[in-house]
């Protein structure tokens, strides 16, 4: 079995996720793809939308994909959890003979800073998901992807047209609450 990994805060999701998902299952050789929402990024402070409501907003959005799972590993633990204890997690549930890590390009700068980065960077292969403006070495599988937007900006002003449809209302009240 193949997996793909693909963590993050998605604080909120949007359809850059959603297209880094559909790329992924398109150009990877993979069996399934693994999407873990953070409790909290272990490099912020804090988080707009709670653990919780994020993982709802995750699995409304991807419940029809049969190759799609949301995993809640990081959010039951209840604190900042690093890729290197997820990954371990998954290689025992799913016992893969491949593992790659989705990251997005804004994420490369600070790859090295990852908790045991040398020991991870053996355990998987990491892709870099292509966002303008954010470099992405060619030492590493790219997903080319690029929608211009960010959870940042969403959080700030949130729109529509950024947010998959099964969910978008919901985070336009939550966030403009």
């Amino acid at each position: 079995m193949h997996i793909a990994i693909f963590g993050g805060s998605f604080d909120p999701p949007h359809t850059g996720h959603v297209a880094i998902v559909k790329k992924a299952l398109e150009d990877l050789d993979i069996d399934l793809l693994v999407i873990v929402p953070t409790y909290l990024n272990p490099f912020k402070q804090s988080f707009k939308a709670p653990p919780k409501k994020r993982l709802q907003w995750l699995k409304k959005i991807f419940m029809y994909q049969s190759r799609v799972k949301i995993c809640d590993f990081e959010i039951r633990n209840n604190r900042p959890t690093y890729a290197i204890e997820t990954v371990a997690y998954l290689r025992k549930r799913y016992k893969p003979q491949k593992i790659y890590y989705i990251i997005g390009s804004d994420n490369v700068s600070s790859l090295h800073k990852w908790h045991q980065y040398r020991k991870l960077s053996h355990l998987v292969e990491f892709v870099i998901a292509t966002r303008r403006g954010y470099e992405a070495p060619y030492k590493f599988k790219r997903l080319e992807v690029d929608v211009p937007v960010s959870s940042t900006m969403l959080r700030k002003h949130p729109q529509k047209r950024y947010l998959p449809k099964q969910v978008a209302w919901e985070i336009i009240r939550f966030y403009r609450a």
